[in-house]
Protein backbone atom coordinates (compact mmCIF):
# COMPACT_ATOMS: atom_id res chain seq x y z
CA UNK A 1 0.00 0.00 0.00
CA UNK A 2 1.56 3.49 -1.03
CA UNK A 3 0.52 6.86 0.65
CA UNK A 4 0.08 9.97 -1.85
CA UNK A 5 -0.10 12.81 -0.26
CA UNK A 6 -1.62 16.23 -2.35
CA UNK A 7 -3.15 19.43 -2.17
CA UNK A 8 -0.23 21.67 -0.81
CA UNK A 9 0.82 24.71 -2.84
CA UNK A 10 1.44 29.03 -2.11
CA UNK A 11 -1.07 30.58 -0.14
CA UNK A 12 -1.15 33.88 1.49
CA UNK A 13 -1.21 34.16 5.02
CA UNK A 14 -4.72 33.81 6.51
CA UNK A 15 -5.63 31.51 3.57
CA UNK A 16 -6.65 28.19 3.48
CA UNK A 17 -5.29 24.77 1.71
CA UNK A 18 -7.01 21.01 2.39
CA UNK A 19 -4.44 18.28 2.30
CA UNK A 20 -5.68 15.30 1.29
CA UNK A 21 -3.74 11.57 1.24
CA UNK A 22 -5.04 8.24 -0.70
CA UNK A 23 -4.20 4.82 0.32
CA UNK A 24 -3.40 3.55 -3.36
CA UNK A 25 -3.17 -0.38 -3.81
CA UNK A 26 -4.81 -1.61 -1.48
CA UNK A 27 -7.21 -1.10 1.78
CA UNK A 28 -5.59 0.98 4.68
CA UNK A 29 -7.57 0.13 7.82
CA UNK A 30 -4.88 2.32 10.20
CA UNK A 31 -4.20 4.93 12.00
CA UNK A 32 -3.38 7.89 9.76
CA UNK A 33 -1.58 11.09 10.65
CA UNK A 34 0.59 14.33 9.44
CA UNK A 35 3.95 15.59 9.85
CA UNK A 36 5.54 18.71 8.86
CA UNK A 37 9.15 19.54 8.00
CA UNK A 38 10.21 22.54 7.74
CA UNK A 39 14.05 23.36 6.52
CA UNK A 40 17.04 23.20 8.74
CA UNK A 41 13.63 21.70 11.34
CA UNK A 42 13.30 18.36 12.61
CA UNK A 43 9.94 16.55 11.36
CA UNK A 44 7.09 17.61 13.76
CA UNK A 45 3.99 15.94 13.99
CA UNK A 46 0.68 18.10 13.17
CA UNK A 47 -2.54 15.51 13.69
CA UNK A 48 -3.23 11.98 14.16
CA UNK A 49 -6.71 10.06 13.85
CA UNK A 50 -7.77 6.90 14.81
CA UNK A 51 -9.63 4.10 12.22
CA UNK A 52 -12.44 4.57 14.06
CA UNK A 53 -12.11 8.35 13.64
CA UNK A 54 -11.10 9.15 17.09
CA UNK A 55 -8.40 12.06 16.98
CA UNK A 56 -4.97 12.48 19.16
CA UNK A 57 -4.57 16.17 20.28
CA UNK A 58 -3.28 18.39 18.05
CA UNK A 59 0.17 19.84 18.02
CA UNK A 60 -0.50 23.37 20.11
CA UNK A 61 0.99 25.68 16.64
CA UNK A 62 -2.21 24.40 15.07
CA UNK A 63 -4.93 24.00 17.15
CA UNK A 64 -8.42 26.01 16.40
CA UNK A 65 -6.74 26.22 12.81
CA UNK A 66 -6.59 23.04 11.30
CA UNK A 67 -8.77 19.48 10.86
CA UNK A 68 -7.86 16.13 10.34
CA UNK A 69 -10.83 13.88 9.06
CA UNK A 70 -10.68 10.36 7.49
CA UNK A 71 -13.17 8.83 4.80
CA UNK A 72 -12.58 5.21 5.50
CA UNK A 73 -14.55 4.12 2.65
CA UNK A 74 -12.56 6.12 -0.15
CA UNK A 75 -9.15 4.86 1.84
CA UNK A 76 -8.33 9.21 2.44
CA UNK A 77 -7.76 11.26 5.31
CA UNK A 78 -7.89 15.10 4.80
CA UNK A 79 -6.07 17.74 6.86
CA UNK A 80 -7.97 21.37 6.29
CA UNK A 81 -5.87 24.23 7.26
CA UNK A 82 -7.35 26.93 8.21
CA UNK A 83 -5.86 30.40 9.10
CA UNK A 84 -2.56 29.58 7.64
CA UNK A 85 0.51 31.59 9.17
CA UNK A 86 4.24 31.42 7.48
CA UNK A 87 5.46 29.84 9.74
CA UNK A 88 3.17 26.63 8.58
CA UNK A 89 5.19 26.49 5.76
CA UNK A 90 6.65 23.17 5.73
CA UNK A 91 6.99 19.80 3.58
CA UNK A 92 3.44 17.92 5.12
CA UNK A 93 3.72 14.40 4.96
CA UNK A 94 1.31 11.35 5.24
CA UNK A 95 1.28 8.93 7.75
CA UNK A 96 -0.72 5.71 8.46
CA UNK A 97 -0.13 2.75 11.06
CA UNK A 98 -1.99 -0.34 12.17
CA UNK A 99 -1.36 0.38 16.06
CA UNK A 100 0.64 4.09 16.55
CA UNK A 101 -1.16 7.30 16.62
CA UNK A 102 1.53 9.35 18.41
CA UNK A 103 3.92 11.70 17.83
CA UNK A 104 6.86 10.12 17.43
CA UNK A 105 7.98 9.82 13.38
CA UNK A 106 9.95 6.88 13.71
CA UNK A 107 6.82 4.73 15.27
CA UNK A 108 4.88 5.04 12.16
CA UNK A 109 5.18 2.57 9.68
CA UNK A 110 3.75 3.88 6.14
CA UNK A 111 5.12 7.28 4.17
CA UNK A 112 3.66 9.21 1.63
CA UNK A 113 5.49 11.59 0.03
CA UNK A 114 5.58 15.36 0.79
CA UNK A 115 3.57 18.24 -0.47
CA UNK A 116 4.82 21.53 -0.13
CA UNK A 117 2.73 24.28 1.76
CA UNK A 118 4.21 27.74 1.55
CA UNK A 119 2.39 30.47 3.11
CA UNK A 120 3.53 34.14 2.27
CA UNK A 121 2.96 36.92 4.49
Amino acid sequence: VQLQASGGGLVQAGGSLRLSCAAVGGSLTCNMGWFRQAPGKEREFVAAISRRGVTTPYTDSVKGRFTISRDSAKNTQLLQMDSLKPEDTAVYYCTADPNYRGSEPQAWEYWGQGTQVTVSS
